[in-house]
């Protein structure tokens, strides 16, 4: 596609089973409207909770991603469909920056250069081409990198949302999975976004009908609450603009940060890997592009007091859910997060979705993007007979996934993603040179993944 000009899917109003909407098409304009309010609903939760974890302003970070996803957009020339929402890659870089004694304006500035650092990386990459990238990334070191951004998710619902009302949130599962597999045409396109309205709802007739709850609240404190609590909503005001600020920049800050680039390259690569993979189309050659894309829009963020933004997992799951990758409908997000930003009644009206509803669609979305990563591995044949693929992945995922931390100094560690992402890579790498380099065959070590190379060493394929 030379630009932007969707052209209209069929009718624009139904889809045959299996059928997709690529990203140089829409719907109709009400549709596509439609889909585009769901991708705000489905990220803004995490969009808001990144800011506040990092002690930045939540208006602004919303506001923040709508100017980045259509920066994004314009730069990727709309073939990329993608939501840029607050990264929460940096959270645990923000802990760490303010018990240095800096505040927000140090770890805005931290990502700033950060995002300048990763605008370099995808500039390389798209003038030496994707090859670059595969040559780091197969599809083996992908894979696992996809799930374990997916699956180190899971703590959140599972620990910070489910708990707040588990009864709300199995009955918002529930609901959500039937309306995927059960409705047609729009409504199922549109399924998440029924999810969250039927939590809401159900949380309001049970605050009305059961009283308070006794459990977790959002700062995890188990009380007596209401599930919704619309109180917030009165006082906010219907226009307002979030204060802004400039970043600062402190070396001991940029350097505890810097690393987390590992993780936002690994993110934005396994974002346009899971795209093409659902699409069919492959975008290896906007892969560059789109990398320094999402490091010119964290730069746009920051240097006005924003978070840094990343490519969101959770709108690859609603795509999943509706295949619809038109990148029109995430313009049309990009102008919601943009009013909403202005709206602070809106983004307390957001920000009062109860977590037990938020704890329903996360692990049905969350859960989608994990198995992302199972899918590039069985479209790409990856033989995890072979140790060379099989233990950097294991030990990569289990890592990620568990929130594995290695500190290397009283200021400085690798946790989550980064290092997940860090032993995936390096493992694969290293075992791949040894290999090599000593000529040694290993038979596979589970017996499931035996192959007819097996018994005969010498036909073995080679492993890399």
């Amino acid at each position: 596609m030379a630009g932007f000009g969707w052209k209209l899917h069929g009718d624009g109003r139904h889809l045959k089973p299996g059928e997709i909407v690529r990203p140089d098409e829409r719907l109709t304009w009400t549709r596509t409207i439609g889909l585009g309010a769901q991708h705000v609903v489905s990220m803004i939760g995490a969009c808001f909770v990144a800011p506040v974890l990092m002690g930045l302003n939540p208006s602004l970070g919303l506001m923040a991603s709508g100017v980045a996803t259509l920066l994004f957009l314009v730069i990727t020339r709309g073939r990329v469909p993608s939501y840029l929402g607050s990264s929460l890659s940096f959270v645990g870089v923000a802990a760490v920056i303010g018990s240095q004694g800096g505040g927000p304006a140090e770890v805005t500035g931290a990502l700033f250069v950060v995002g300048l650092a990763l605008t370099v990386v995808g500039i390389v990459v798209q003038r030496l081409g994707a090859r670059i990238i595969h040559a780091v990334l197969p599809p083996a070191v992908t894979g696992a990198v996809v799930m374990l951004i997916g699956f180190n998710l899971a703590p959140v619902a599972a620990g910070t949302y489910w708990p707040q009302d588990q009864w709300t949130a199995l009955a918002t599962m529930l609901f959500t999975g039937l309306a995927l597999v059960v409705l047609r045409g729009f409504l199922s396109r549109i399924a998440i976004f029924l999810g969250l309205v039927f939590g809401y709802a159900l949380s309001w007739i049970l605050d009305l009908t059961l009283g308070r709850i006794h459990s977790a609240d959002g700062s995890g404190k188990v009380v007596d609450h209401w599930r919704l609590d619309l109180t917030p909503v009165k006082e906010a005001d219907w226009l307002g603009f979030p204060d802004l600020h400039g970043p600062s920049f402190s070396a001991s800050a940029i350097v505890v940060a810097l690393p987390v680039l590992i993780a936002l390259v690994a993110e934005n690569t396994g974002h346009i890997k899971a795209v093409g993979e659902m699409t069919g189309d492959s975008l290896d050659d906007r892969l560059g592009t789109a990398i320094a894309a999402d490091g010119a829009a964290t730069m746009v963020s920051t240097v006005a007091g924003g978070p840094a933004t990343t490519t969101y997992a959770e709108n690859i799951g609603v795509m999943a859910a509706t295949r619809v990758y038109s990148t029109a409908a995430y313009m049309c997000a990009a102008f919601f997060a943009l009013l909403f930003g202005l709206c602070p009644k809106f983004g307390a009206f957001v920000v009062a979705i109860p977590g037990g509803v938020l704890g329903g669609i996360t692990v049905i979305l969350y859960g989608m993007i994990g198995l992302l990563g199972a899918q590039i591995w069985i479209r790409n044949r990856v033989d995890f007979s072979q140790p060379l693929n099989l233990i950097p992945a294991a030990a990569g995922v289990i890592v990620g996934i568990g929130g594995v931390s290695i500190k290397f100094t009283d200021d400085f560690e690798l946790n989550g993603i980064a290092l997940g992402t860090l032993l995936v890579l390096t493992g694969y790498h290293a075992l791949r040179r040894l290999a090599k380099a000593s000529g040694t065959y290993q038979p596979a070590l589970l017996d499931a993944g035996a192959t007819e190379y097996d018994d005969e060493p010498g036909k073995r394929p080679d492993p890399a």
